[in-house]
């Protein structure tokens, strides 16, 4: 009875590991290379070799993202509205 149980347990986390071996190849981790200089630190995001983004962490101010321009690649800021509007902060909890 224990070696049919354990059986039964055995064959049905199959499909899950199949399932989560195709999930891994649609949806691959990230390659981040890390590098600093005097003004910020930068972190690329690669994913299979190609440039995703590059988050920018300058030593006085908000960080900010960089993402490729179409197959330019050219380099914008990313969420960069339009039209300029003030952002004052309010309220911080």
């Amino acid at each position: 009875m224990l070696k049919k149980l354990l059986l039964l347990a055995l064959l049905s986390s199959l499909p899950l590991t199949a399932l989560q071996a195709q999930e891994d190849l649609l949806n691959p981790e990230p390659e981040i290379t890390i590098t600093h200089d005097g003004e910020a630190t930068y972190y690329e995001y690669r994913v299979n070799g190609i440039l995703k983004e590059i988050k920018v962490v300058p030593v006085v101010g908000e960080p900010y993202y960089l993402v490729p321009k179409g197959e330019s690649g050219e380099l914008i800021r990313a969420g960069e509205p339009t039209v300029l509007t003030p952002k004052w902060i309010l309220f911080r909890w």
